[in-house]
């Protein structure tokens, strides 16, 4: 199960998102499709076939977007947050081989696409959640409990 939590840079991102693909690729991709039809036999024509997928996956997009930005919650900085690891948090951990990650802790429709962040969802944010610096986090992994130390913290 997905949280439903974003922030709010992803919270545009993915208005921003809905916006483009309503305003300027669907209205392309019917043209293509019209243009495509008027030339025949639609069976044999692969433009009409690939912009008719399209379509398809620009509708399916839409409607997915439209749904999933009125269940989620944005959720903003809050000061009494500073200190802790919270959502929205930029954290950077080091474990006992000396090995460092730095990351920030998101909402799961955020991830795609960023090395960087990781989901609220995770065993290693879960795991993370209301530590402060010099905290040490014990993170269960399929190949056992590995042990985080948290260094930084920033929003």
């Amino acid at each position: 199960m997905k949280t439903n939590l974003i922030t709010r840079e992803g919270f545009e991102l993915l208005q921003k998102e809905l916006t483009h693909l309503w305003k300027v690729e669907r209205p392309e991709t019917t043209k293509k499709v019209s243009w495509a039809a008027s030339l025949g036999d639609r069976s044999e024509n692969a433009d009409y076939q690939y912009n008719k997928k399209r379509l398809r996956e620009i509708d399916r997009r839409v409607r997915y977007l439209t749904k999933r930005l009125e269940d989620i919650k944005v959720i903003d900085y809050n000061p009494q947050q500073a200190g802790k690891v919270f959502f929205g948090a930029w954290v950077e951990l080091e474990n006992e081989d000396g090995e460092q990650l730095k990351f920030k802790i998101v909402g799961p429709d955020e991830i795609f696409g960023r090395n960087d962040y990781i989901s609220i969802d995770s065993p290693m944010a879960r795991a993370l959640l209301k530590k402060e610096i010099d905290d040490e986090a014990v993170v269960s992994t399929p190949s056992g409990e590995k042990y985080w130390t948290v260094l930084t913290i920033n929003y």
